[in-house]
């Protein structure tokens, strides 16, 4: 079964300095029946004007995954960590029992978008974390590359949790495919472009949730950006 989320279904806010969009419930957005996928819990679709960001705020007890999209975020942690994330590099942070960070746009004239992540983690209090790697993304086009997975299979980040995350970009008449394991679920999530995921039309910002296929089949019909979670099911 796959169930479509479109882009303009997705909750929205604009502060000036912050435009984004929030795939589960977040913050003032409250949608009962969007409270998360599985271990998925947080996809927000952020675009942050220059010289702007969040400032040092505090998380817990989350696995928390950054994909810049466009443009440069500027980070810092308060495990010592500083870096500036460009697409291509992709950060992600074990909260654990507790970490604080900023993220703010360094540029003085270009605004940066990104995916924000956020996956519940297997257990709570875990010691706090922070990794980047640069996947060859743009460089290898054409292909969706491992990006995370319990104990960093193939070169990919390690993760609390039983999922795995791909990032590729697919030029027109590019396809790739995902096999899911039985009692695997699978969240497709378009940055941009446009794309056939298992016979449904997705544009830039939809979402798909598949349950009970047996594999996630995407064709792209432009050049297209595209992020897949092949996730655990929960027993809840």
């Amino acid at each position: 079964m796959l169930t479509v989320i479109r882009s303009n279904e997705r909750g929205h806010a604009d502060h000036g300095w912050l435009d984004t969009h929030h795939t589960f419930s977040f913050g003032q957005y409250h949608n009962p029946e969007r409270m998360g996928f599985e271990s998925l819990r947080v996809i927000n679709d952020d675009t942050v004007a220059p010289a702007r960001g969040f400032s040092e705020h505090p998380h817990r007890d989350m696995e928390i995954i950054s994909y810049v999209i466009s443009g440069t975020l500027r980070h810092a942690d308060s495990t010592g960590a500083k870096e500036d994330i460009t697409p291509g590099v992709v950060q992600r942070m074990s909260a654990g029992s507790g970490i604080r960070h900023s993220e703010v746009n360094p540029s003085p004239d270009e605004a940066v978008r990104l995916l924000q992540v956020w996956i519940l983690p297997e257990a709570r209090g875990l010691a706090p974390r922070h990794e980047s790697r640069r996947f060859p993304i743009h460089d290898e086009p054409g292909r969706l590359h491992l990006i995370v997975s319990p104990g960093g299979a193939d070169g990919s980040m390690d993760i609390h949790q039983d999922v795995r995350m791909l990032a590729g970009i697919l030029r027109s008449g590019e396809s790739a495919t995902v096999e899911l394991k039985p009692g695997r679920r699978a969240w497709v999530q378009v940055a941009r472009g446009e794309l056939i995921v298992n016979g449904e039309v997705l544009g830039k910002g939809d979402a798909a949730a598949l349950t009970d296929e047996a594999s996630v089949s995407i064709e792209s019909t432009t050049q297209s950006e595209v992020l897949v979670f092949d996730l655990a099911e929960l027993n809840n």
